[in-house]
């Protein structure tokens, strides 16, 4: 494995486990949450393969600079890559949010049916 692919999936990986783990430790510390939700899993396990698909496939070849390698270079696609990785996840999660939405129900102000959610 190369360095650039390396750092391309810590990156990433680091940017997903960001993402999914800053905002469970506030539910967790205002006590909206107890434990780590299975949904959390699934939401992270969405965001890495659909980025390290993208990364891959967007960033094939890392060329910066003269040689490449340098500790700048690497520094400035392991920021790319943890972006990357960040905003896959806070879009896999509205994604997700918008489709519960969207397929929950609730009951009618009057009766006893229900009604799509708005």
């Amino acid at each position: 494995m190369s360095t650039e692919f390396l750092v391309k999936f810590f990156g990433l990986l680091l940017g997903i486990m960001a993402r999914t783990l800053i905002p469970w430790l506030r539910k967790v510390k205002e006590g909206k949450v107890r434990g780590f939700s299975s949904r959390y899993v699934y939401s992270a396990l969405a965001s890495a393969a659909i980025g390290l698909i993208l990364a891959l496939t967007i960033f094939p070849r890392f060329e910066a600079g003269v040689a490449g390698q340098g500790f700048e270079e690497l520094f400035k696609l392991f920021c790319l890559a943890f972006g990357f990785g960040f905003g896959w996840n806070a879009l896999v999660n509205e994604g997700g949010a918008w489709a519960a939405k969207s397929g929950s129900f609730e009951p009618a102000a009057g009766g006893d049916g229900q009604t799509p959610a708005r």
